[in-house]
């Protein structure tokens, strides 16, 4: 389990990589619109999650503190929760960035946004959440021009 912790570590980081640190170039917009970015490590989590089925369900159907503390007492368990924590931060960081380059909203704002999403999820999108109406505000997107029917 120890290869497939670090192993899911380097299969989101390219993703975050470009979308925090190169988010105007031009592939940046590709990939992220891309769902492989996300599909893959949900893919990695259901290939994970799916045999050990049987012992997750009733602790997550009905959960206590006691049962989700022996839930992830084990490396294997640790490791999907981690997984779980991957997909869901990426699928969330990369809704932030799409949404942020339709906004047009500073690069240099939202690349602490994505690194906190990357490091603390929830809390990246709350920061976010907070940032996207202030930064309509201070710099609002320019109109979209109207589209023309040709008759």
């Amino acid at each position: 389990m120890g290869l497939v912790f670090r192993l899911s570590n380097v299969l989101v980081l390219p993703f975050w990589a470009v979308m925090i640190l190169l988010p105007r170039w031009r592939w940046t917009a590709r990939i992220a619109r891309s769902a492989i970015g996300t599909v893959v490590p949900a893919a990695l989590y259901a290939a994970l999650v799916l045999p050990r089925l049987g012992e997750i369900w009733p602790a997550v159907s009905r959960p206590t503190l006691d049962g989700i503390v022996a839930l992830l007492a084990s490396p294997a368990a640790a490791t999907i929760a981690w997984v779980h924590f991957l997909a869901f931060d990426l699928f969330v960081g990369r809704w932030i960035y799409l949404d942020s380059q339709e906004r047009r909203i500073s690069p240099w704002l939202m690349a602490p946004v994505l690194f906190l999403t990357l490091m603390l999820g929830p809390a990246g999108f709350l920061v976010y959440l907070i940032v996207r109406p202030l930064a309509a505000v201070v710099s609002p997107a320019p109109a979209k021009a109207p589209v023309q029917n040709s008759v």
